[in-house]
């Protein structure tokens, strides 16, 4: 296995997992200033993932009044804007990286390999980004929300390959398994890997490869040894 470059997925993966409270306290802060019960903004926030996640609803503030009204309100121009203002600034909470992302991506980097990432995100995600901190180290982004399709989708692994001017042959696919993103690295040539952090567990997330067969990591520095000596990949 010769690998050129790495790609990581971004939530659970450079980021620590997201339980489902942190999600309905989340959910607590911008339901309040539109009125609608917490459990019923958690239930539309969820139900509408996969449009979010392609971008489908639009900007935030047209996502917000789009999913307010599937809840029977529709709030004026001062709740619209709370309820926005909240959820971007709970989003941007979960923008916090594993203790050991950013020195992970930086020896990596200094071996000579390309690195990228790939997340099935929405849009808060993609207008925060050139403002992370890992954002400098990274080759190249693919954020499904910019992309208009979402994991497994065979073409977002290939897009991110081209990116990255590597072939998907010479990739390593990092991931905790959310939206089935493993078999779907693993069926464009990638060579794919769990990451299985002690959080693991606790992350609440879309369509997660539980059972997913092959190997694993346990933390994210565990990538830089792994690229030098792939039998450290454990099945």
């Amino acid at each position: 296995m010769s690998i050129s470059a790495v790609i990581f997925d971004f939530f659970g993966t450079l980021t620590p997992s997201t339980p489902a409270g942190i999600w309905d306290e989340h959910a607590a802060r911008s339901a309040s200033p539109l009125g609608i019960p917490m459990q019923q903004w958690r239930r539309a926030l969820d139900e509408s993932f996969p449009e979010r996640a392609t971008g489908d609803l639009g900007d935030l503030s047209q996502t917000i009044r789009t999913l307010a009204q599937r809840c029977g309100i529709n709030p004026d121009d001062d709740a619209l804007a709370a309820a926005t203002a909240a959820r971007l600034a709970s989003q941007r909470e979960l923008f916090v990286f594993r203790d050991d992302a950013l020195d992970t991506l930086e020896q990596l980097r200094s071996r000579g390999l390309r690195l990228g990432v790939l997340s099935d995100c929405t849009i808060e995600l993609a207008e925060t980004w050139p403002t992370l901190a890992i954002a400098p180290l990274v080759d190249a982004v693919v954020l499904s929300c910019q992309e208009g399709r979402r994991k497994p989708d065979p073409e977002l692994f290939r897009q991110v390959a081209r990116a990255l001017e590597t072939p998907t042959s010479e990739c390593l696919y990092v991931g905790d398994g959310g939206g089935d993103e493993l078999s779907g690295a693993a069926g464009q040539g990638m060579t794919a890997v769990m990451l299985r952090a002690s959080d693991w567990a606790d992350n609440d997330a879309h369509a997660r490869e539980d059972s997913w067969p092959g190997p694993f990591l346990t933390t994210l520095s565990d990538v830089v040894s792994a690229v030098g000596d792939p039998s450290l990949i454990t099945a």
